[in-house]
Parts: structure tokens; sequence; C-alpha cells
């Protein structure tokens, strides 16, 4: 097959998707997320913690519950419907370690889950560390003059 061939198969069983639609459901899917963080921080205030300590907190349990959905198979249909919205918030990221492990988890500890656990994350984490250097030299070296 051709890549003008193949080009159009892919476009004739391709899904389309309605932007509009999974543009508001990644907006109202977010902003949940978001609103049901405000409501774990607050709990954990109320609980005594202070605020940097409730904010950590709610990143472990956010986490947690994406992790927890990941290994019981409800977070990719849940992403599904929510689309960026789930995805690009720490649970995103949480998924995007955990998935691969649970994959691969068949093939045993090392050569399974120890080599695939950071396939998807591993390139977020070097890059984003490597950008995060070169930005902080940039203002050190501005902030000099």
């Amino acid at each position: 097959m051709k890549k003008s061939e193949y080009k159009k198969y892919v476009q004739k069983h391709a899904e389309k998707s309605d932007i509009l639609r999974d543009c508001i459901r990644a907006f109202v899917c977010g902003g949940a997320i978001c609103i049901f963080a405000q409501l774990l921080h607050d709990s954990y205030s109320l609980l005594g913690a202070t605020d940097k300590t409730s904010s950590s907190l709610v990143s472990v349990t956010l986490i947690f519950l994406a992790v927890l959905l990941t290994g019981t198979g409800k977070f990719d249909k849940a992403a599904r419907f929510a689309g960026a919205g789930l995805l690009v918030p720490i649970t995103g990221f949480a998924n995007s370690v955990v998935a691969p492990a649970i994959d691969t988890k068949a093939e045993g500890q090392i050569t399974g889950v120890g080599t695939k656990i950071f396939s998807v994350a591993g390139p977020v984490i070097l890059y984003g560390t490597l950008a995060s250097v070169i930005w902080g030299l940039i203002y050190y070296l501005t902030t000099l003059i």
C-alpha cells in the first residue's frame, strides 16, 4: 500500500471528533478536578495540616487516585470522556508512569515493569528537567546584569 493510499484509508476510517464538545468536556472535567483538589486542600487544612502540608497531601491523594483508577482500568474510560481535562494535571502523569508498568507486569519485575515503567514519563522528566535548568540559567544570567 502506498503512502497516499494509506492516508486515504486512515482518513476514511478515523473517528471524527467534535472539537467544541471535546474542549467543553476537557474544561469542565479539568475544572472539576481542580474543585476536588481545593476541597481536599481545605479538608486537610481543617484537620490541622499547614498550607504547605495540605498542598503536598493533595498531590499525593490525586496521584494515589489516578494510580488506583489506572490499576482498575477505569482511568482509560474516564480519559476517553474527559480528554485533556483528565490527562494534563498530575493525574495524567501518574497514569503515564503506572500504565506501562501494569501492561508489562507479566514479563516480570525486571524485564517487564523495571524496563517499561518510565517509557512514557521518562522523556517528560528528562526534557522537563533540562528545560528548567536552561531557563534557570537564563534567569540567573539576566539578573546578574
